[in-house]
């Protein structure tokens, strides 16, 4: 999703509703839980193989030693946390 298709779906909202993110707990019954949203970052990830999705790049690992520029893949985006 872009952030122009997030704010078009966020029109048909009610603004003084409370914003929540949801994921999957990982229990034994697959839970979907819901916590609070408190900030909106810029930020930069990258596909991670062994997690099967984006993962948060880390400037440690994910930049040439050489350039100090990030490493082919990884993107900027809007992180919600």
């Amino acid at each position: 999703m872009k952030v122009s298709d997030l704010i078009q779906q966020l029109t048909h909202m009610d603004p003084e509703a409370e914003a929540l993110f949801s994921y999957n707990y990982g229990d034994y019954t697959r839970t979907d839980v819901a916590s609070r949203i408190d900030r909106v970052d810029a930020g930069y990830v990258v596909y991670s193989d062994y997690h099967q999705m984006d993962k948060i790049a880390d400037e440690e690992y994910d930049t040439n030693e050489d350039t100090g520029e990030w490493e082919e893949g990884v993107r900027q985006v809007v992180i919600l946390r």
